[in-house]
């Protein structure tokens, strides 16, 4: 029985409205990640695309609520920015094929207002960071996947482009597993 969740009412209320256009309907939860509003061991399958992972300070924390809720053979996938992307400037064109910021500063990437409230906070961690974070909430890691820019994707797609995805990945898929 799939569930849906979200920090965000907005991002709910979205996925409300597109399962009003049809299809399945499943249930929405308003709740962050830090602190999962499920019982132990109540999924078999957890997955975030491009969600809470980068933008919660605690990531680690994240894990271990994941792998909590997880039954013991279950698993969570959850994709990031590639670890690596981090160290070239967003840039789609041949500047931005220059290593610019060291791999190994873990400083959030922070947008501001015009009054300089945040609002929008990224974190780095490296491809290390992930692991120690996964294996220390007591979960295996099966894989971890860098998928290749697609051939028949011609076009510039956000800060991607067919130049910089013949050079580097610009997505990490981490596989892990809770031990049975």
């Amino acid at each position: 029985h799939p569930v849906g969740l979200d920090l965000s009412m907005g991002m709910l209320a979205r996925g409300r409205a597109a399962m009003e256009r049809g299809g399945p309907q499943v249930p929405l939860i308003q709740a962050g990640a830090e602190t999962l509003p499920f019982a132990d061991e109540s999924f078999d399958l957890a997955c975030s695309a491009f969600g809470a992972i980068p933008f919660v300070a605690d990531s680690a924390q994240v894990m271990r609520e994941v792998a909590r809720v997880l039954r013991p053979g279950g698993r969570w996938v959850f994709s990031v920015n590639h670890p690596m992307r981090w160290i070239f400037p967003d840039d789609p064109g041949p500047a931005g094929l220059t290593a610019a910021i060291p791999y190994f500063d873990r400083t959030p990437y922070v947008e501001v207002d015009s009054e300089g409230e945040p609002t929008y906070v990224e974190h780095h961690r490296t491809i290390g960071d992930r692991v120690r974070e996964i294996v220390s909430a007591g979960l295996l890691v099966v894989d971890i996947v860098e998928p290749d820019w697609p051939e028949w994707l011609d076009r510039e797609w956000g800060q991607w482009s067919p130049l910089r995805g013949e050079i580097f990945p610009g997505t990490a898929i981490f596989v892990t597993e809770k031990p049975a």
